[in-house]
């Protein structure tokens, strides 16, 4: 049941919470933040196997070593995001999508907005936030 939104609608407090068009417009961008991530996966493995000639100067080596080990280490946090990309459309098309996990209230747009992964309230992930600092290991 896809719903055609124009490019210019930002979700808005004055409609309804998670209506066709805010649900739309999320699926959207996870998408596209989805789209982009895969592409820059791609561009990476193609840089990777570019530079995969041997440097004769160590500190040369060793540099291509540490922005390589980088680029990996990227390349597997947004692995991980594309998994939460996932979990989030996924939450969109059984509909709890925008519902805090902890709270079952809705979520801010502002914060799904520039965090559309977000599982949980501003106020809820502040007390996870308060609950890990207490407990870690330092």
């Amino acid at each position: 049941m896809a719903v055609e939104i124009e490019d210019t609608y930002r979700p808005s407090e004055d409609e309804p919470f998670m209506n066709d068009r805010q649900r739309e417009y999320f699926r959207n961008k996870l998408l596209n933040w989805k789209e982009d991530i895969l592409r820059e996966s791609k561009e990476t493995l193609l840089h990777l196997q570019d530079e995969n000639n041997v440097l004769p100067d160590l500190a040369d080596r060793a540099s291509t070593e540490t922005d390589r080990s980088l680029e990996l280490r990227t390349r597997d946090r947004q692995r991980k995001l594309i998994s939460k990309i996932e979990a989030a459309l996924t939450r969109i098309d059984n509909g709890s999508y925008g519902y805090c996990e902890e709270t079952g209230e809705p979520i801010s747009l502002r914060r799904l907005d520039a965090r559309p992964i977000a599982t949980l309230s501003l106020e809820a992930q502040e007390r996870h936030e308060r609950r890990e600092r207490v407990y870690r290991d330092d």
